[in-house]
């Protein structure tokens, strides 16, 4: 059962799904019937689930369902990312891929290999303070209040510790 994704409540399990690039306004506009039937079709064992999906900041499709209405099972969630596979293929984008992290600078979104990381807080590119969109938070709430938040105020604290930075 479909709802609007600002509807879906605090508690809501969310999976964010990283595109390797920017989405244009017209390739949102197209895939937007496309995740409102998803989300209006998600079942779990033949029940319905609550569920809403949107695409934030052009470059994240964030899946979201209220686990209080009912769970995901296994079969949901495969059926999730043959969803996710399809929007990739339509899109020519990758989302399932993870080696790639996103930090919001000067108002855009720009990718860096995680293999880059170390480089780049050592040589000053990345700061503490760069805001990093954390694609491991679990619920609609984290999603609000922190994302994208202070690298250092994720699991990338650990690099701007001195010892690692150097």
């Amino acid at each position: 059962m479909f709802v609007s994704f600002d509807q879906l409540p605090a508690h809501a399990r969310i999976w964010i799904y990283q595109a390797n690039r920017r989405l244009t306004d017209a390739e949102i506009a197209t895939v937007q019937p496309a995740l409102a039937q998803f989300s209006a079709d998600w079942t779990s064992h033949g029940r319905a689930l609550q569920a809403s999906a949107a695409i934030l900041h052009h470059q994240f499709l964030v899946i979201g369902l209220d686990e209080a209405v009912a769970d995901a099972s296994g079969c949901s969630i495969d059926a999730s990312v043959r969803f996710v596979r399809e929007l990739e293929a339509y899109l020519g984008v990758t989302l399932l891929e993870k080696s790639q992290l996103a930090f919001l600078i000067n108002d855009q979104v720009k990718l860096m290999d995680r293999r880059e990381l170390r480089a780049a807080v050592a040589e000053g590119r990345l700061q503490s303070d760069t805001l990093y969109f954390d694609n491991t938070i679990a619920q609609r709430g984290q999603l609000a209040a922190a994302w994208p938040a202070p690298a250092a105020q994720t699991w990338l604290a650990r690099y701007f510790q001195p010892s690692v930075a150097r």
